[in-house]
């Protein structure tokens, strides 16, 4: 349980973290998980400015009223929290109605970069609930992979790495590996042993990347078959 202890999420729902610390831990995960929020509101049908406008507005008001307070301490797990919370706050908005208050559907600045794939998350026909915990899943997969590349520039094994990169995200047969092994000057084995130490290494980095989101190894469990589940058993 100590590796809980410090983490966003035990922060956040932590009636003993000073104010600055909780409102700390939860921009950080803003931040971090903003591409699911707005995927939900792009498949509840909001025009990308407008789902803009929400976004800036959800957080605001998650950030500045606390809404986290009434986090399940024992429970919780930010993903649950952050969908229930973008649920109470829609039902309270009248989104068309306040939308010039809002800004009248200015481009606002985005708290990260990583718009410019939003379509592959809204590319399948999913229900907004779904497509939300795809793109939740998509964004702890993408954060891990960040990590493990930069272990691998650290190490200076990025060409490697680069080469071995969409094994180690999709499933590939020994045979597979032929054409990288060739490529790297390498025995096809040896990539093999490569490519299994690089996927448990993910898999170690996108538990650490869900640790900050949940309370204890009960929820971490049950978030890491959710991550599988949306992903398609990836």
């Amino acid at each position: 349980m100590a590796l809980f202890g410090t983490t966003h999420w035990s922060v956040l729902v932590d009636t003993r973290s000073e104010g600055d610390r909780a409102r700390a831990a939860l921009e950080t995960l803003c931040r971090a998980y903003r591409r699911p929020v707005l995927v939900y509101l792009r498949r509840n049908g909001h025009a990308p400015d407008a789902a803009e406008d929400l976004v800036q507005a959800f957080f605001a008001h998650l950030i500045e009223q606390r809404a986290f307070a009434n986090a399940d301490r024992e429970r919780g797990r930010f993903r649950n929290f952050l969908l229930g919370a973008l649920k109470h706050f829609l039902a309270h908005e009248a989104a068309a109605a306040n939308a010039q208050k809002r800004g009248g559907g200015q481009k606002h600045a985005s708290l990260d970069d990583e718009d410019a794939d939003l379509e592959r998350f809204l590319a399948a026909e999913d229900s907004p609930e779904r497509s939300f915990d795809r793109a939740w899943a998509l964004t702890v997969l993408d954060r891990a992979l960040r990590r493990l590349t930069d272990e691998a520039t650290q190490s200076g094994k990025r060409v490697m790495f680069d080469a071995l990169r969409e094994y180690v995200v999709e499933s590939a047969e020994r045979s597979d590996y032929a054409q990288a092994a060739e490529r790297l000057g390498m025995r096809p084995n040896t990539v093999a042993v490569v490519v299994h130490r690089l996927r448990a290494r993910l898999r170690e980095l996108v538990e650490a990347e869900l640790r900050e989101t949940v309370a204890d190894p009960v929820a971490l469990a049950e978030e890491m078959g959710a991550l599988r589940g949306a992903l398609g058993g990836r």
